[in-house]
C-alpha cells in the first residue's frame, strides 16, 4: 500500500473557501486503477496559517505514479486553481510506503 499526501498552508479566515473548492471539484479517482480512498484533513491554525492535507491511499506506488502520468491526472488538476490569497505557498508532497506490522 502507498499513501500520497500534499500539505497545504491556508490563510486564516480562508478555510471555508479552501474546503468548498475541494467539495465542488470534479473527481474521477474512483475510476482510477489502484486507488483506494481520499480524505481532506484539516489541522490546527498556528503561526498565521491553517494546515490541510490531501490524503490518498493506493494499492502501490506504481499505481499512484501511473495516475500522475495519466490524462485523468491532467484533467483533475487543470481547473483546480484556488482564488488568490487562499493558499500561502505551493503544496508540499509527501509519499509513504506503508509498513505492514
Amino acid at each position: 500500500m502507498y499513501v500520497a499526501m500534499n500539505r497545504f498552508r491556508v490563510a486564516p479566515g480562508r478555510e471555508e473557501q479552501f474546503e468548498r473548492a475541494w467539495r465542488e471539484r470534479e473527481s474521477t479517482l474512483d475510476e482510477v486503477p489502484g486507488f483506494r480512498r481520499f480524505a481532506l484533513l484539516r489541522g490546527e491554525t498556528r503561526e498565521g496559517e491553517t494546515a490541510f492535507v490531501s490524503f490518498s491511499e493506493w494499492d502501490s506506488r506504481a499505481a499512484f505514479e501511473a495516475w500522475t502520468e495519466s490524462e485523468a491526472f491532467v484533467k483533475a488538476h487543470r481547473g483546480a486553481r484556488m482564488p488568490e490569497g487562499v493558499v500561502l505557498s505551493h503544496p508540499r508532497f509527501e509519499g509513504f510506503g506503508v509498513v505492514e506490522l
